[in-house]
């Protein structure tokens, strides 16, 4: 019998893999392994759900099993691979042998826990996943202060959400602005103003240092020496490479730089820090992401007949987290799992920022481009443009109404990786 494909992961990277490999090739065994509960779910959703008054069940499009009917493949769950042997083309769950014509790791970014003194930090919720929306949901029942850690993308989309369920919000974050190392100045301003027009409460500067539980709730302590009544701390503070496997395997990582394998060898690295990581504030990730690097363009590691995918993925040096991004490497990957090697190709990837309070669409500058910034309109309708010094416009912020100049835009900007 055939050995089957594995891929490890059923998020988005997962998921969306094994439809496009479906696509091209209908018979080669498939095999794809969790360690959650194996739905179907747009992550990208787990930010509105407050909002929109949706529970896990309700952001959840596919059970397991509907999945598995799907794609003709076997769906394991809370299942954890306890190793991988390239060289022998197996994998380890427990004492069971698994043998694999090709091995995909979309084994994602797990959160960073921050360090907090005091008696309360079961109270600091990662929101990473269905299950930890799941929990969170479930000790926000009755709750209404709700203090997040993150002023990045996904700390100001969870403010504008919970915001909008009915939650008062306040942020903290040692940065001076939203979205530091994304946005402009200029748009930043307008996003914050935008947010705070929802009764979001910044402190922006100080750290979370202590979390205690007093009687009518917890008091968070900053090290400013301001101190914060809330119910529940929601931690969105950044994300960190799934590694451990990899590098286990003996796998080619890089747990912090940029360094390793070069675009002529095609081949990848696993941990990274490239692309538009969201990472200023000294010393603290704030809401932003340190990535998992695959190094090269047709997205394999340093062994053969094993690739890496999503939050996992540095492709030449990008480290990417965003659908538009994955969606470009499931689908060149899964050509390449058909037979037909394929590199992955990025056009311009502009990030619609879930921000209804002010919208926001975002398309950094190609890294090593430099270029001079305007900005155009007022209040929150904000057109922010970086051109080079030929003209080419490189990137742009739009905010407001701005937004709607999108598509025109798009049209200029260069590729991000031919």
């Amino acid at each position: 019998m055939t050995d089957p494909v594995v891929i490890v992961g059923t998020g988005l990277a997962g998921y969306n893999l094994a439809r496009e490999f479906r696509k091209l090739d209908g018979e080669t065994p498939l095999l794809l392994i969790t360690a959650d509960d194996g739905r179907s779910y747009s992550k990208p959703m787990l930010s509105t759900g407050f909002g929109k008054n949706k529970d896990a069940d309700g952001l959840s499009m596919a059970e397991p099993g509907a999945m598995a009917e799907q794609l003709k493949a076997e769906v394991r769950t809370h299942t954890r691979i306890s190793g991988i042997d390239p060289g022998h083309k197996r994998l380890w769950i427990g004492e069971e042998q698994v043998h694999y014509r090709d091995l995909v790791l979309a084994c994602g970014a797990q959160t960073i826990r921050v360090p907090v003194e005091g008696d309360a930090s079961q109270a600091i919720f990662p929101i990473n996943d269905l299950e930890d929306y799941a929990r969170f949901r479930s000790a926000a029942a009755g709750k209404r202060r709700v203090l997040i850690l993150g002023a990045g993308l996904i700390g100001c989309e969870f403010a504008n959400d919970m915001s909008a369920g009915g939650f008062e919000i306040d942020l903290v974050a040692p940065c001076e602005q939203v979205m530091p190392t994304l946005l402009h100045p200029a748009a930043a301003a307008a996003v914050k103003a935008g947010l705070e027009s929802l009764d979001v409460r910044f402190h922006l500067g100080p750290v979370l240092t202590r979390l205690q539980t007093v009687a009518d709730g917890l008091e968070a302590h900053l090290s400013d020496g301001s101190v914060i009544a809330c119910d529940l701390v929601v931690s969105a503070v950044g994300l960190t490479p799934r590694i451990d496997l990899a590098a286990a395997a003996g796998l080619q990582v890089n747990r912090g730089g940029m360094g390793g394998w070069g675009v002529e060898n095609s081949r990848a690295q696993f941990g990274g820090l490239g692309g538009w990581a969201e990472v200023a504030c000294p010393n603290r990730l704030c809401g932003g992401v340190a990535g998992n690097g695959v190094m090269g363009t047709e997205l394999k590691t340093s062994h053969a007949n094993i690739y890496a995918l999503g939050d996992c993925a540095e492709v030449d040096g990008l480290n990417l987290l965003y659908v538009m991004p994955l969606m470009s490497c499931a689908r060149a990957l899964a050509q390449t799992l058909a037979g037909n090697a394929t590199a992955v190709s990025y056009g311009p990837m502009p990030v619609t920022v879930k921000t209804p309070a002010c919208p926001l669409v975002v398309s950094p500058p190609p890294r090593g481009r430099e270029g001079q910034w305007t900005v155009e309109g007022q209040g929150g309708d904000l057109k922010v443009l970086c051109h080079d010094a030929d003209g080419q416009l490189l990137g742009y912020a739009l905010t407001g109404t701005a937004v709607m100049e999108k598509l025109a835009l798009n049209r200029q900007l260069p590729a991000l990786m031919a």
